[in-house]
């Protein structure tokens, strides 16, 4: 094997495009590592861990380590990969996108929503400048700082605002998905969520029973903490009342503060739409109870929710978790060790696991024989658009190492992957798949008692 590491001056693109990028060329034959990524102290590490050696370097230059029988020919594939991504931000410019700055964007009036998606650190001031435009904002950026997150949902509180985030990972509003969002079929359901992965799992599950929604709105994960105090919850809550387009409402959280519980109960008992709350921890149960309460108080009935299972023998259960929210409930319902790989510690300076997969593949190949792999994969536009690709070959080698693997699939019918087809090759691999995250914990649990 040959080894090419350079570092590109005056060369940025976000990291997801730059993880395709370096997903693309380790398909490749003959190449056996591709690290293309902005050269952040944590992606140097990984490349020095990968036995890169790599000269001094800032952030703001692009890293590029390689190692592949035939480098000549991986380097004229990036520079093609590479050239791809340049011509779309070219066109991009030119189709005359005037504004640098979302204050100056909000003076042109043209907008009714601003999305913010940089770093954390940079994310407090774009979203003021939404918030004193008067304009609601989703805040997709996670590593944000809890005393900026009072100070926007407090000042659009005071404006009559809503702020949705930080880490806010999901929403559809008027039609349109934001974030990572699920293929949903219009309906009478609105969403106020603390929680991402929560909203499309209720989200999902619906739309598998026939049902739709008209607003999903999330409110961040830390909403519901006693630091923040629900203020952006109640304020959704009050939003999706006066919306025609909603019939019921769906209000779901992480574990919350006691207090806080208290308070945005209180408000829900004064609206006029009736409320189906799954607040983790609660006595509230599980999303998929939830779901199914939702579906009684419409009249619809509730299925058996899709599954294609495989016995699991007595072991140890090890949740590898992409989604913060479904990582909770299934430590909820089994015993065991569990990490959720999307938390701020995670995400910083790489890819969110619901698009790169790298590091819970890692953990996976290092569980002992006769362990149990609780595992979500959630679909739709923005995740990786064929998580099976990778996830596949790694199950299988996990499998035969008599490490057992079960899934928790969250996504629709209409998702860009395709459900069943991840479904059956998920299946095919080795793993017992189910559309239900609950149910997918159980049947973990069953294998710890």
């Amino acid at each position: 094997m040959n080894s090419l590491v350079k570092v590109v001056q005056g060369v940025y693109h976000d990291s997801v495009s730059l993880m395709r990028v370096s997903q693309a060329l380790s398909a490749l034959q003959g190449v056996e590592v591709a690290v293309v990524a902005m050269a952040t102290p944590l992606n140097l590490d990984l490349a020095r861990d990968l036995g890169f050696e790599i000269p001094p370097a800032e952030p703001s230059e692009l890293l590029v380590a390689l190692r592949a029988e035939d480098v000549t020919a991986a380097t004229g594939e990036l520079e093609r990969l590479l050239g791809e991504l340049s011509s779309r931000s070219v066109a991009t410019e030119s189709a005359g996108f005037p504004p640098r700055t979302t204050r100056s964007a909000a003076r042109l009036g043209e907008g009714n929503l601003v999305l913010v998606s940089v770093p954390g650190e940079h994310a407090f001031g774009e979203a003021l400048d939404a918030v004193e435009a008067g304009l609601p904002v989703m805040i997709f950026s996670d590593n944000v700082p809890v005393e900026q997150e009072v100070l926007l949902k407090r000042l659009a509180e005071e404006r009559g605002g809503l702020v949705m985030g930080p880490d806010c990972g999901t929403a559809v509003i008027g039609g349109a998905g934001l974030g990572f969002a699920n293929v949903l079929r219009p309906g009478p359901v609105g969403v106020v969520a603390a929680s991402g992965t929560g909203a499309q799992q209720v989200t999902s599950l619906l739309d598998l029973a026939g049902v739709g929604v008209s607003q999903v709105l999330g409110v961040g994960s830390r909403d519901l903490s006693e630091q923040v105090g629900g203020v952006s919850a109640m304020r959704a809550l009050r939003l999706l009342d006066e919306d025609p387009a909603t019939e019921l409402i769906v209000l779901i959280s992480k574990p919350p503060a006691p207090e806080v519980a208290g308070a945005v109960r209180e408000v829900v008992d004064k609206l006029r739409t009736p409320v189906v709350t799954a607040l983790l921890g609660t006595s509230d149960g599980d999303l998929t109870s939830a779901t199914a309460q939702v579906l009684d108080r419409l009249g619809r009935p509730v299925p058996d929710w899709l599954s294609w299972s495989r016995p699991v023998a007595k072991g140890s259960v090890r949740g590898l978790y992409s989604g913060g929210t479904l990582c909770t409930e299934a430590s909820l319902i089994t015993p065991g060790g569990f990490v959720d790989y999307g938390d701020d510690v995670f995400t910083r300076g790489r890819a969110h696991p619901m698009i790169d997969a790298t590091l819970r593949l890692e953990a996976l190949a290092k569980l002992e024989p006769g362990e149990v792999a609780l595992m979500d994969v959630v679909l739709g536009h923005g995740a990786d658009p064929d998580p099976a690709l990778r996830l596949a070959p790694a199950i299988e080698a996990a499998t035969r190492g008599d490490v057992q693997v079960v899934i928790a699939l969250v996504g629709t019918e209409g998702d860009p992957q395709g459900l069943r087809r991840q479904a059956e090759a998920l299946h095919q691999a080795g793993a017992s798949v189910f559309t239900s995250n609950a149910q997918a914990a159980r049947h973990a649990a069953g294998s710890a008692r």
